[in-house]
């Protein structure tokens, strides 16, 4: 049984009722920088990315998930992207919205079912992230679960007319079980 349950959160596939969670995410400025986002988002495109979304990771290369808690409450997002079937290997994104939801262990628990289900149902080899230089949170989130910094680009992302490193971290499954 494919289990995406935690002991304070679980993971769903998105739902067309996640309309405007995801919009507002979307169109939040102070995250742009996280996902690269340069302009906003419209409720028109997020919802047919919302109708397209049952599709399955072999075919769009991507899965998104809304990180829940028991009591339904969406929480954030967890990506898997650029999934490589070949090469066995997809990188990994995950966002808890509000900041008081932050520092609370969901982040930890849904990273780590994330990468559970894709080393032992998808059989992935390896995860990738990048991470931001200054992004001290996601840099221990990642860091705990084993993922390893394997490089550093230089100048990476110009964020408010200044240049800014970004890490790439990397947890590759040598035993092929997590």
């Amino acid at each position: 049984m494919i289990t995406l349950k935690g002991k304070h959160i679980y993971l769903r596939a998105l739902e067309p009722e996640d309309l405007e969670f995801i919009h507002v995410i979307e169109n939040n400025e102070s995250i742009w920088e996280i996902s690269n986002t340069q302009t906003p988002y419209s409720k028109f495109l997020i919802k047919q990315y919302l109708e397209n979304a049952h599709k399955d990771i072999f075919e769009v290369k991507q899965l998104r998930l809304v990180i829940s808690n028991y009591d339904d409450e969406a929480l954030g997002l967890i990506d898997l992207f650029d999934f490589d079937f070949k090469n066995s290997r997809a990188g990994i994104g995950i966002l808890i919205k509000e900041s008081n939801d932050r520092g609370k262990g969901y982040g930890n628990e849904a990273l780590k079912l994330l990468i559970n289900y894709s080393f032992t149902h998808l059989g992935l080899h390896q995860l990738y992230c990048s991470v931001s230089e200054d992004n001290e949170a996601s840099i221990k989130l990642f860091t705990k679960q084993g993922f390893e910094k394997v490089g550093e680009k230089k100048d990476w992302n110009r964020v408010n007319g200044v240049y800014k490193n970004e890490y790439l971290f990397q947890l590759i499954n040598n035993l092929n079980v997590y």
